[in-house]
């Protein structure tokens, strides 16, 4: 089984697994990622997308805005019927074939966790992004407290680390270093259920479900 096939059968299992009022979407917390998205990234910007899927986050911040989204599941992409949206198919491990500093922002909303070397990855995101430009994105935290409890019983079930696609698992801390590294003006919203939300202010690498963030390449 080849890496598109792989993505193909898993996208359409989470197609069923997790709907939302509109029935076409698997992405949790997406109405809250996408209300962050939209508030970071405004309109007419030029944005390019890693993994883009069936373009279920990305309405959501389209309208105003020019879009080329990436990935590698082609069934996805062909349901991705969005006003100035552009896809292509190409698998993220290998050559994006994308120009360098044309982007405004690039989009990187669960999809870092499932690639090689993500310290490479951020590298040429920062390379496609104009000076100014923002990278805007979320994984989820495989280490809050939950995950933690769950990983010290040896339960992998509903954490990240069950997600079979999942290559790499961050923490709260190494996200931010990680953009530290390449960015200025790191920004990261945890997210998680509203009850637990005071205790994700509090302690966001224990707290967050997901990690939010955003990041500025230097002028």
């Amino acid at each position: 089984m080849n890496l598109e096939q792989i993505y193909k059968e898993r996208n359409a299992q989470k197609r069923v697994d997790q709907k939302n009022d509109k029935g076409d979407t698997f992405g949790l917390f997406e109405r809250e990622r996408a209300d962050i998205f939209k508030k970071w990234i405004g309109t007419d910007k030029q944005i390019f997308e890693l993994g883009c899927r069936n373009g279920s986050l990305t309405r959501w911040f389209a309208p105003g805005n020019t879009v080329l989204g990436l990935d590698i599941d082609k069934e996805s992409l062909d349901n991705c019927k969005i006003d100035r949206v552009t896809t292509r198919q190409v698998d993220l491990n290998g050559d994006w074939g994308v120009s360098l500093g044309i982007y405004d922002i690039v989009v990187a909303s669960e999809v870092i966790e499932h690639l090689y070397y993500p310290d490479q990855v951020i590298k040429k995101i920062h390379g496609l992004l104009k000076p100014g430009g923002y990278i805007i994105g979320s994984v989820p935290n495989a280490f809050n407290i939950k995950n933690r409890i769950r990983l010290f019983l040896a339960r992998k079930e509903g954490t990240p680390l069950s997600e079979p696609t999942h290559i790499t698992q961050f923490s709260y801390g190494e996200v931010k270093e990680l953009l530290e590294k390449n960015f200025i003006e790191v920004e990261i919203i945890p997210v998680v259920q509203a009850r637990w939300m005071w205790f994700a202010r509090l302690f966001p690498g224990l707290g967050s479900f997901l990690i939010v963030f955003r990041a500025k390449k230097n002028i």
